[in-house]
């Protein structure tokens, strides 16, 4: 455990923003803005992806998740500067995380600023450079955006994964799961009324927290609600199936409880990006973080509902959820095989 809080809370969180992917949409071409197009690439906090060549790219690029901002400059970027002493750019940020989009937003306005000023240094022209940023989809940065995909996503994973865990451990301990396997029901039909009751139990927090969401959270539902209300109980198949696989492995319910609560649940709320950006983490975190089912239903629930996307935009989660419910399950279900003989 110490050894696990020091490399989580020394490594993976951090509330700076560092090599957030960003997109260029230049549309001057000159040195000015090549100059400053090297600065944000060269600098910790961003990492300039993609070029852009048309406005209508943007939204694209933010509903694939590709990029988290983008930087606009202007025709006759220079030549503005120069003749009318003054010069836009724009700063375009996804604010499906509003914390982390208004950070960048401020993180590039440095950097501009310094450009500005290691340009004419002590001059006294009037030379300036505007900065004008707008968010896409929370444009006033409300947190509940970012807060309730998150609150769902954690909810889920607890109530899934450990209290079906707990629950047939709990036969095991007393003694009755041998009583159920000589009775005349099949032990899948075990496993699957063991699980029915948190499947409902999920479901209706999920409704519950939508509900809460729209009329006291003022969140909009932008996207299709039956699409959102499936990848939730696909979600719930992935967490059910994750808790039946801890309950064959163990023998106790204190140990399920704290596989399910330290072992999922701190994994569960650090990698999900819900708190803090995966990008910011070294290469080995973020390549575990793909192997911790709540970061694509984060990802999923955040593209519907705030994003308002359809399913040609969340396959590959929904694909990646699919395939861990089934290696879940199809492991569980050996493992309980095998103690029935």
């Amino acid at each position: 455990m110490p050894v696990m809080m020091m490399l989580l809370f020394g490594f993976a969180l951090s509330n700076e923003v560092k090599n957030s992917n960003i997109g260029i949409l230049d549309l001057s071409h000159d040195e000015s803005t090549q100059l400053l197009t090297n600065r944000f690439d060269q600098s910790r906090y961003f990492s300039v992806t993609k070029n852009l060549t048309h406005e209508s790219q943007i939204e694209e690029a933010f509903r694939k998740n590709e990029l988290r901002m983008v930087v606009i400059f202007p025709p006759k970027f220079r030549e503005s500067l120069l003749h009318t002493n003054q010069a836009q750019i724009r700063l375009v940020g996804d604010a499906t995380d509003p914390n982390t989009s208004n950070i960048m937003i401020n993180y590039a306005s440095a950097i501009l600023r310094d450009y500005q000023n290691e340009i004419f240094g002590e001059q006294k022209f009037p030379y300036q450079i505007n900065v004008e940023s707008s968010m896409l989809y929370n444009p006033k940065l409300s947190s509940s955006f970012n807060f309730v995909p998150g609150v769902m996503t954690l909810i889920l994973m607890l109530l899934g994964a450990m209290m079906t865990s707990v629950s047939i451990v709990k036969e095991k301990e007393k003694g009755t799961m041998e009583i159920l396997l000589v009775s005349p029901m099949r032990p899948l039909m075990v496993v699957i009324t063991k699980a029915i009751p948190y499947l409902l139990l999920c479901f209706i927090d999920v409704l519950l927290i939508l509900v809460l969401a729209y009329t006291v959270l003022d969140m909009p539902l932008r996207g299709n609600i039956l699409l959102l209300l499936a990848e939730s109980i696909l979600f719930i198949f992935t967490t059910l199936s994750l808790g039946l696989l801890i309950s064959n492995l163990v023998d106790k319910q204190q140990t399920a409880m704290f596989i399910s609560l330290v072992g999922l649940m701190m994994p569960a709320l650090i990698f999900s990006g819900f708190m803090f950006p995966l990008e910011n983490m070294p290469l080995p975190m973020q390549i575990i973080s793909n192997l911790i089912p709540t970061k694509w239903y984060y990802s999923i629930v955040s593209s519907i509902m705030v994003k308002g996307l359809g399913i040609k935009f969340i396959w590959k989660q929904t694909l990646i959820l699919v395939a861990m419910t089934v290696f879940y399950l199809a492991v569980a279900m050996k493992k309980f095989k095998i103690r029935l003989e």
